[in-house]
């Protein structure tokens, strides 16, 4: 630990060294921001600075530990949040221009959490217009660079998020996903994350205009989650932004640690469609976690997953439906010519469902769950590609609506169905492709993130920390 950068420490390591002594909260707070002057010019993935902000946090850290008082996990370790969650007295605006002044009344459960939990928030990181595009770019705050390479996406929408952390920029980064917005960003950034079940995590915005909820279907498919470097700080980000919150009346006490799974644990390596155009280095690249797997002791087979196309398109009519009758207008008025454009692809690529349709698919989706857990019971474990393509090109998705169906259809659809079905889900990265990070997607059973990440941990025991990559370039 001490012979690389601060900045390159993982969250565990800098709240260990700061417990004991060997660093102040305030130094590790101060090269983060050193490392954000040095990178996030050229990146833009951090967009509200909160520099003094973060070096008040940490001198009070700093003191707390020298009185001698409890600390949480995270004392004194530098975070980011994505800029469409609530941090008292700073603007949640989504991304949008005409929400720049929407000033949070108070801190979202998970930034309740996250300061709970003694953490120091340096940044708040950027998103798409509504945090609805794959690709994170706005006409507020601009474009974010992936720090791999310039030409690929950071992905979306917690681009911002993803590029911060991998740049290293805070040790541990917040983002949300309701239809693979943590994911995507990990696979582009070659970092780790995980979707958690639907209720780990409370979510909740005392901005919300007018005080209006979501609807259903997004309250069901979002989940917030942690985004980090290494499998160890995933987890540890997990356990502190899942603590209770009564505004989420969907949270579950649920524990983080689930009953041991007799061994060996049996793997699905999931079946590719036909009719998935795939590229070959990437499909390696998800063979050769399989086989980290299997090295690990698991017993890995390759099997059909439930009804892949009818989840997916599941997921697509529902939440489109959703979005076209409570959302589509105001997104119409107040977002981006290119944002837009690219959601009239979304619509397009959804059969959009009257009253009776919405409930009978809202029905539907109960059943089609329990086809997914009872294949669950005998593969305790999914192993599937997140993308079965590299990285695309920064806004892809602008290039019309037969490259955005392309995109969600072939390239990344076992990705959303997770979503609809609100299981667990996790990221890791387990190579390079042309120079660029390539994870893969790794599912468990409801309230089972930890399967999830103990099997995320044994493909990064032989993969490494790829983002260590990254860094050696400098």
């Amino acid at each position: 630990m001490a012979k690389s950068p601060i900045w390159q420490w993982s969250a565990i390591e800098t709240a260990k060294a700061i417990r004991k002594g060997k660093v102040s909260s305030e130094e590790v707070t101060r090269v983060h921001i050193d490392r954000m002057k040095a990178v996030n010019p050229k990146l833009n993935a951090v967009v509200v600075d909160l520099s003094k902000d973060a070096i008040k946090a940490a001198k009070a850290a700093d003191k707390a530990l020298a009185k001698g008082q409890d600390v949480g996990p995270l004392h004194g370790v530098p975070v980011t949040i994505k800029i469409n969650l609530d941090v008292e007295g700073q603007a949640n605006s989504n991304g949008v221009v005409a929400f720049k002044d929407n000033i949070a009344p108070g801190d979202s459960p998970v930034t309740a959490n996250l300061k709970k939990a003694g953490a120091v928030i340096v940044g708040l990181t950027n998103t798409p217009e509504f945090s609805m595009r794959a690709f994170t770019d706005n006409p507020l705050h601009g474009l974010t660079l992936n720090p791999w390479d310039d030409g690929i996406t950071c992905g979306g929408s917690s681009g911002g998020a993803g590029s911060a952390v991998a740049a290293g920029i805070g040790c541990i980064a917040h983002g949300n996903d309701i239809g693979g917005s943590l994911r995507w960003p990990a696979y582009c950034n070659g970092v780790a994350t995980i979707k958690p079940t639907l209720g780990r995590i409370p979510a909740f915005n005392p901005s919300m205009l007018k005080g209006e909820e979501r609807g259903l279907m997004a309250q069901f498919m979002s989940s917030q989650g942690p985004l980090a470097r290494s499998v160890a700080d995933v987890r540890l980000g997990l356990e502190v932004m899942s603590q209770r919150d009564m505004r989420d009346p969907w949270w579950v006490p649920a524990p983080l640690n689930g009953p041991k799974l007799k061994g060996p644990i049996k793997v699905a390596v999931a079946k590719i469609p036909k009719d998935m155009k795939v590229d070959r280095q990437v499909i390696s690249l998800v063979r050769k976690a399989a086989d980290h797997l299997a090295d690990a002791g698991y017993d890995v087979r390759e099997a059909e997953v439930p009804d892949l196309d009818g989840t997916w398109k599941l997921w697509c009519d529902l939440i489109m439906t959703e979005l076209h009758v409570l959302q589509e207008k105001v997104m119409r008025q107040t977002g981006g010519k290119d944002f837009v454009q690219t959601v009239e692809g979304f619509l397009k690529m959804a059969t959009m469902l009257d009253g009776e349709a919405y409930m009978k698919a809202i029905a539907l989706r109960s059943r089609v769950l329990r086809n997914w857990l009872a294949f669950l019971e005998d593969y305790p474990v999914l192993l599937t590609p997140l993308s079965v393509n590299p990285t695309p090109p920064t806004n892809e998705d602008l290039k019309g609506d037969a490259r955005v169906k392309e995109l969600f259809w072939n390239d990344v659809r076992f990705m959303s169905v997770m979503n609809l079905l609100g299981l667990p889900a996790a990221v890791v990265p387990v190579g390079l492709v042309k120079g660029n990070p390539v994870g893969v997607q790794i599912v468990a059973s409801r309230y089972r993130e930890d399967v999830c990440l103990d099997a995320a941990a044994a493909i990064e025991k032989k993969a490494g920390i790829v983002v260590k990559e990254l860094w050696a370039r400098e």
